[in-house]
């Protein structure tokens, strides 16, 4: 259940990273679904190879290039999906930000209720 919600509010922060920036368009809530799935697919499986192998670039920039990586991610998502478009390698960086932020929220609050219901 909390897998399914997880997803649903991710397809719904990917609309809200879409209304804030207008380098990142997403068609609508179904391509907003499908993109938060490869997105996850791709930071579960591409984005630990990348991190490993750019460890040494990661580490003189004290861990800045993530950023880039994350960026990477998005856009790559983007080349992938016919129903979100990102504008540019900046546009995937300001939405990959924005929807890493929505991300965090969404995990401290689904924490938060689901520790609440076990206890």
């Amino acid at each position: 259940m909390k897998t399914l919600l997880r997803w649903l509010l991710l397809a719904a922060a990917l609309l809200l990273v879409a209304h804030l920036y207008p380098g990142v368009t997403v068609t609508s809530f179904g391509s907003a679904m499908l993109a938060a799935l490869v997105l996850g697919l791709l930071n579960a499986l591409l984005r630990p190879i990348l991190v490993l192998l750019t460890l040494p670039v990661t580490v003189l920039t004290l861990g800045l290039f993530l950023f880039v990586i994350n960026a990477l991610m998005f856009y790559f998502a983007a080349q992938l999906l016919s129903g979100l478009a990102v504008a540019g390698f900046f546009a995937a960086l300001i939405g990959s930000l924005i929807y890493s932020l929505c991300g965090v929220v969404i995990d401290t609050a689904l924490e938060a209720v689901f520790s609440s219901k076990a206890g």
